[in-house]
């Protein structure tokens, strides 16, 4: 009894011990394992030092929503003084240290600044030095070692994902690109790897995306490689690929032609991408669209990262004066970036940390011919991190199918709908992306607004996540639903689902908010009763200025504040706008970012307010001077839809929305 008594209380004692020895004066050589040094428990791990590391792991797991860069080689300020042999030690420990249950994730090493660089890239060496370049590592600096350690995940549901818009001049190769990228064969120089990505004929005759496209590449739960279709029809290879996958980058290949300019708009407005990939032809530089799409992604608060394509065919002298531009671009006081040039595995992972959270724009020079540059820029995409998820996140903490989500820490749900399909045999699908919340097979919800402003209720059938079969959805992720007794001709773009349980009575749309704009160029004026295309999220419609306040002014609650009125706006302008839309209402958040455009007209604002139905009627009154009290092309929209909605949905009906006079 007494032996077993010993046994148990051994490390207290210890521990005891070398409290009172330290205190004392006296030297115990740090025998414990909680005064162990870092090195000591890489390098020589006992049991206690492998549950530390694995605690340590999990914890900063956690923090990272499943995946972390974690850098060995130096403790609290003191270099480690690492070896080749204590890096494979090292290597070691973290894997089995990764591989507990408690963890149950992979180790990949990126980045040894030991090992031998990397070689040079022929096609960069005859590049000006006109962007930030890392410094290398000193003789007499610490060696570091830099890990990507991601959990497995055990469901789709689980897998993490990082969506990014690609943008960019026509004949730029953003298509090309993620043909390479996608499919992993190199390109004929003739754009034999963009045909995979094409959905119309059009498309493929003449070259040019107009519509959004979307792809996938995967990175694997066993080392992190990259996985891409393994069957010739690309369709048919999403499901494979995420079953092997612990990670996924969704592509958005946008258009890049100026008359397709609403479509490239409405897909990083509403596909709402973590991420902006910038694509620039070496031979042409930052022309064009390329100027619209990188202002449009400050505007809305993207990160932007960009990459020059065509590096194999352009001679020295352009592609010197193409980065010369670039740089000057991106360090103008509209952008304030700080391009960094991306030439080896070190940049690769330094460009990636400090990408979100600094003023860093990664620099990427590829060539699609002959692979030059392509590994790092996968190597980039592989440890890009989520952007979309926050510390609320409703993401489950645990990888585990069965881990529970409380309710009342679970954000609201909104799902915003970007596409609607009528697939035999399943009724209504519609694909868009979850802003907030979870969704479940089987949960009911409010569809709306519809054109006359209400919702209505319906239930989740089912759930598929890139083309797979789901239990759940959560923030951040793309999914597509099946929904319950409601016809094809019930929904339209723009609209949102909402949890029932939720909102107890239908929740309300409005047609009349104010936002807080900032005018980016205008030829003239912006007066009362001008109109333009807002983008709001999902939201796309055309919306007339009521009135104009300047930005100062607030909620005041002076009677006289109504009265300070502004005449009109110019470029550079800042101010207070009432907007209307001008067909039916829409479901709008308060800070929600907006983009309206009309023509080469261009500004970007944020919602302030939100005006309910009484406020909007005092503010037609006040606006109109009493000639308007209730708008009539509502009523007439609600009249419409009523007798839409008691005709038979398996019959077309032609409808025609009347427009304000």
């Amino acid at each position: 009894m007494a032996d077993k008594l010993k046994t148990k209380y051994a490390v207290d004692t210890s521990l005891f011990d070398a409290l009172v020895e330290q205190a004392s004066g006296t030297d115990s050589g740090s025998a414990v394992a909680e005064l162990r040094a870092l090195k000591q428990r890489l390098l020589t791990p006992d049991d206690a030092d492998m549950q530390f590391l694995a605690d340590m792991l999990a914890r900063r797991l956690t923090e990272g929503h499943g995946e972390v860069v974690y850098e060995a080689g130096v403790d609290n300020g003191t270099p480690m003084d690492l070896c080749d042999d204590d890096v494979k030690t090292v290597t070691a420990t973290l894997t089995a240290a990764a591989d507990r249950p408690l963890v149950n994730a992979f180790v990949q090493l990126l980045y040894d600044s030991g090992a031998a660089d990397d070689a040079q890239p022929e096609g960069k060496k005859h590049a000006r030095a006109i962007v930030e370049k890392t410094k290398p590592v000193s003789n007499g600096a610490a060696r570091i070692v830099s890990y990507l350690i991601r959990r497995r995940p055990q469901r789709i549901e689980d897998m993490l994902e990082v969506r990014v818009a690609v943008v960019g001049n026509v004949d730029a190769g953003k298509s090309t690109m993620l043909g390479v990228l996608t499919q992993g064969a190199l390109d004929d120089g003739r754009g034999l790897a963009r045909l995979a990505l094409f959905k119309h004929k059009h498309e493929v005759d003449s070259g040019r995306t107009s519509s959004v496209g979307m792809e996938i590449l995967g990175f694997n739960k066993v080392d992190g490689a990259a996985v891409r279709h393994t069957d010739i029809h690309r369709k048919a290879g999403w499901d494979a690929v995420c079953q092997r996958s612990s990670k996924i980058v969704t592509f958005l290949d946008l258009a890049g032609h100026e008359k397709y300019l609403k479509t490239t708009v409405y897909g990083m407005a509403g596909s709402a991408p973590d991420y902006v990939m910038l694509m620039v032809a070496a031979n042409a530089g930052v022309v064009g669209m390329a100027k619209e799409h990188l202002g449009l992604a400050l505007a809305l608060g993207i990160p932007v990262f960009v990459v020059v394509t065509k590096i194999d065919m352009c001679p020295p002298h352009v592609l010197d004066a193409t980065l010369k531009q670039l740089s000057r671009i991106l360090r103008s006081s509209g952008c304030r970036k700080m391009p960094v040039a991306v030439s080896d595995r070190k940049s690769v992972a330094m460009a990636a940390s400090r990408f979100v959270g600094q003023r860093v724009c990664p620099v990427f020079q590829v060539s699609n011919v002959t692979g030059e540059g392509v590994g790092l820029l996968q190597t980039f995409l592989n440890i890009l991190p989520l952007a979309s998820c926050s510390a609320e996140s409703s993401m489950p903490t645990s990888p585990t199918p069965t881990s529970p989500i409380a309710s009342e820490d679970e954000a609201p749900l909104r799902y915003d709908i970007n596409e609607i399909f009528a697939v035999p045999y399943v009724g209504t699908v519609v694909s868009g992306h979850l802003s907030s919340g979870s969704v479940r097979v089987g949960d009911m919800v409010w569809l709306g607004p519809d054109y006359s402003g209400s919702f209505v209720a319906t239930q989740v059938r089912g759930i598929h996540r890139k083309r797979a079969e789901v239990e759940c959805g959560y923030q951040g992720q793309s999914v597509s639903l099946a929904l319950r007794k409601i016809s094809r001709t019930q929904v339209r773009k723009g609209m949102v689902l909402l949890r029932k349980d939720d909102h107890e009575v239908p929740p309300t749309a409005t047609c009349t908010f104010e936002a807080e704009v900032v005018v980016l160029y205008h030829s003239t004026t912006i007066t009362s009763r001008y109109q333009a295309m807002l983008h709001c999220g999902p939201v796309r419609q055309t919306a007339r200025v009521l009135c104009i306040r300047p930005a100062d002014t607030g909620e005041s609650k002076d009677e006289n504040a109504s009265d300070k009125h502004r005449d009109a706006l110019r470029t550079g302008d800042r101010a207070r706008v009432l907007f209307q839309f001008i067909r039916y209402p829409e479901f709008i958040t308060l800070g929600s970012r907006l983009v309206f455009r009309e023509g080469r007209t261009k500004g970007v604002g944020k919602v302030v307010r939100v005006l309910s139905a009484s406020e909007e009627r005092d503010v037609m009154k006040q606006v109109t001077n009493g000639t308007m009290v209730v708008d009539q092309r509502i009523e007439t929209v609600q009249a419409e839809t009523i007798q839409i909605k008691t005709s038979d949905p398996a019959e077309p009906k032609s409808r025609k929305v009347p427009t304000l006079s």
